[in-house]
C-alpha cells in the first residue's frame, strides 16, 4: 500500500496558507509529522508564526493521567504559551475569546481514535464554536482514523446524556476523520466560520493506522498501542463501574478486574458466547495507580483474533453484563462524578442513554439494544455521506 501523508506533512510541504499569518496550535504530543517533529515546530520552521499553543486532555506531552486538570505552562523551544483546554471545571474546557484576539488562524492538528467519548473531539467542537464567536479562521490538519472508517457501532447522544464525552451527536465508534467531524459541526452548529480541512493523501476507509506508514504516537498515556485503540470503543465502559479498566498497569483497558471477581469464570462465560474477533484468557494484575491501587486483581485480558469483525461496544456490554451476572453482590456503578456530571451515571454518558445501563442490570433485552443500535448506525452511514472527505 501507499504510504499516507498527513495534512501536517502537506502542508509543511507546502506551507504558503500560513506564511507570515498570526497562528495558535491546537495539538498534543501526538501530532508529529512523519518525521516526528512536533505540529508546532513544524509550522514555525515552515514560515508560521505559531504564538499560541492549546492543549487537550492530558496535556501538550500527554503527562496527565484522565480527569486531571492541567496548568497552562510554556513551550520552551518556541518559548509561547501553552493554553490548558483542560482544567478543573467545565468553562476551562474552550478557549477565552481573550486568547484569540489578534490571531489570523487556529491550526488544529489533534488526535482523535474514532471513539464519541475520547475526549479530543469535544474538545475541537469548544475550539470551533470559539473561533466562530471570536471571528477566527480554523485550519484543520487531518488524520488517518486509527481504526479505521468502516465499522460503526453505538446509538444516539440522548439531550440529557450530553456531556464533555457526548458532545458530538454521532455513534459511539463514529467512523470518522477529524477533519470529517469539523465538517459535520461546520455544517450543524457553525456554517458561518471560515474553516478549511487539509485533507490525507492515499487514505482509504478500510486502512488502519499500522497500514499507513506512519509512526505510531501514543495519543494519551493510557493508549499506548494500536491494540489498545481498537478496544477502547468498548473496554472504556468499564471506566464506568467499581472495576478496574487496568490503568496503572503496562496493559490500559486490555485488563479488567477487581480483587473479587473470579476470572477464571469470567473468561469462560466470555469465551461461551463466541465473540466475533476477541477472546478473553483470565489473569491477575495489579494496579500501581488507579481503582484497586496496589491490590491483586483477579479478571481478564482481552486478546483481539480479528480486528475487523470485532464489535468492542458490543463486547463491552456483554463484558459488564457477564460480571454482573457472576457477582450481583459486589459489581457496583462509579459513584463519583465522570467528566464535569454528577447527576447522570457515567454509563449512560458513555453509552449516550440509559439503555445499556438497562441490558446489564438485567432489565432490558441485550439483542433489542444491539439491533437498535445498528439500526440507527445504518441511518447514520447515510447522513454521513455529505461530508465524508475519503472513499
Amino acid at each position: 500500500m501507499d504510504k499516507v501523508r498527513t495534512g501536517l506533512d502537506r502542508l509543511v510541504a507546502d506551507p504558503v496558507s500560513i506564511a507570515g499569518r498570526r497562528i495558535a496550535v491546537l495539538a498534543n504530543q501526538a501530532s508529529v509529522t512523519a518525521g516526528l517533529v512536533p505540529a508546532w515546530r513544524a509550522l514555525s520552521e515552515c514560515g508560521g508564526e505559531v504564538v499560541l499553543l492549546l492543549a487537550p486532555e492530558h496535556g501538550l506531552w500527554g503527562v496527565a493521567q484522565d480527569m486531571e486538570a492541567v496548568a497552562d505552562e510554556r513551550e520552551p523551544t518556541l518559548g509561547v504559551p501553552v493554553r490548558s483546554l483542560y482544567g478543573s471545571f467545565s468553562a476551562t474546557l474552550a478557549p477565552r475569546t481573550e486568547w484569540l484576539e489578534g490571531l489570523d488562524a487556529l491550526v488544529v492538528d489533534v488526535p482523535d481514535i474514532g471513539t464519541r467519548y475520547y475526549t479530543y473531539a469535544a474538545t475541537l467542537a469548544h475550539a470551533m464554536a470559539a473561533c466562530a464567536k471570536a471571528g477566527v479562521a480554523v485550519l484543520v490538519l487531518d488524520r488517518p482514523n486509527p481504526i479505521g472508517g468502516v465499522m460503526l457501532e453505538g446509538g444516539p447522544v440522548e439531550p440529557g446524556c450530553r456531556s464533555f464525552v457526548g458532545e458530538i451527536d454521532v455513534p459511539v465508534r463514529h467512523g470518522l476523520t477529524v477533519g470529517e467531524l469539523a465538517l459535520l459541526l461546520h455544517g450543524s452548529r457553525h456554517p458561518d466560520l471560515a474553516l478549511t480541512v487539509l485533507t490525507c493523501e492515499g487514505w482509504s476507509r478500510e486502512r488502519w493506522w499500522d497500514e499507513t506508514g506512519l509512526p505510531w504516537v501514543a495519543p494519551s498515556p493510557n493508549l499506548p498501542t494500536l491494540t489498545t485503540a481498537a478496544i477502547y470503543p468498548g473496554a472504556c465502559l468499564v471506566e464506568a463501574t467499581s472495576l478496574s479498566e487496568g490503568r496503572g498497569t503496562t496493559r490500559p483497558f486490555e485488563l479488567v478486574g477487581a480483587p473479587w471477581l473470579d476470572g477464571e469464570a469470567l473468561a469462560r462465560t466470555l469465551d461461551d458466547l463466541r465473540l466475533p474477533g476477541v477472546a478473553f484468557r483470565a489473569t491477575r494484575f495489579r494496579p500501581e495507580f488507579g481503582k484497586h491501587a496496589g491490590a491483586v486483581c483477579g479478571g481478564v485480558q482481552w486478546h483481539v483474533t480479528d480486528r475487523r469483525s470485532m464489535r468492542p461496544l458490543e463486547t463491552g456490554v456483554h463484558l459488564l453484563a457477564a460480571v454482573r451476572r457472576l457477582h450481583p453482590d459486589r459489581f457496583a456503578w462509579r459513584a463519583d462524578a465522570y467528566e464535569f456530571v454528577a447527576d447522570v451515571p457515567a454509563i449512560d454518558l458513555l453509552t449516550g442513554s440509559a439503555a445499556a445501563r438497562a441490558v446489564i442490570e438485567g432489565r432490558a433485552d441485550r439483542d433489542e439494544l444491539f439491533q437498535a443500535w445498528r439500526a440507527h448506525c445504518t441511518a447514520f452511514a447515510e447522513a454521513r455521506t455529505g461530508f465524508l472527505l475519503y472513499p
